[in-house]
């Protein structure tokens, strides 16, 4: 057998093994996940686990006790207008909705307060307690906060209350977006799975250069090259 037979041969074998493995890795033999959802569920506990910024914001929160604040949000509907007071009234400050806006007046603290023990309910995975609080799904719960303090964020911009309106944004992003994102995720410590963590980023990239040499032998094998 000739050099460029041999190669082609290799070459083939090479990729239909690939192929092979391809095919297990979709396959739901993981946990009743494929590969690539065990792994994907497998990061997200593993990211989870360093993501509660809710502690932090809690502190930070100090420095906004006892500033009034007083803004006219705009909702989508009527139905997430009347939702969204509740939001605010149970936080313990004054809020009434009128068609899409919702006027609300009060201490920044006890809004933030509210918010995050809401978003730290989610993060928890202790949805049922927020739909038995307000009598509606929880992550209707959270994703009205989120678009509550987008408008807020607006609103106290505009009256030029630059630190409120960036913390609010701060307290969006860091603590209600990441507890309706990480909703229903157990987390995990890296220890925990170190090995499994260090085997698939290896399995990777040897299985990324297999791959790459499984075409380069049938394209030796076939007698094309690469010249200057």
């Amino acid at each position: 057998m000739n050099a460029s037979r041999k190669a082609f041969y290799v070459g083939l074998s090479m990729l239909v093994s690939f192929s092979v493995i391809f095919i297990i890795i979709f396959l739901p033999i993981f946990n009743n996940q494929n590969g690539l959802d065990y792994l994907d569920s497998l990061y997200n506990s593993i990211s989870k686990a360093s993501a509660n910024y809710i502690p932090t914001l809690e502190k930070e929160r100090g420095n906004y006790e006892s500033r009034s604040i007083a803004v006219t949000l705009s909702l989508k509907d009527e139905k997430q207008a009347d939702q969204t007071a509740q939001l605010f009234t149970k936080s313990g400050v004054t809020a009434y909705s009128e068609g899409l806006q919702l006027n609300v007046t009060g201490d920044l603290a006890l809004i933030i307060d509210g918010c995050l023990e809401d978003a730290g309910r989610l993060f928890h995975n202790q949805g049922n307690t927020l739909s038995e609080k307000y009598g509606y799904p929880e992550r209707q719960v959270l994703y009205n906060w989120w678009d509550a303090l987008k408008s807020m964020e607006k609103q106290l911009n505009k009256q030029k209350k630059f630190a409120e309106a960036k913390f609010v944004a701060s307290v969006n992003k860091k603590g209600v977006e990441c507890a309706y994102n990480y909703y229903g995720i157990e987390p995990q410590k890296i220890t925990e799975k170190l090995g499994t963590v260090i085997f698939s980023l290896g399995f990777y990239v040897i299985y990324t250069i297999w791959y790459g040499f499984a075409l380069l032998y049938l394209f030796q094998g076939a007698g094309l090259k690469l010249d200057h």
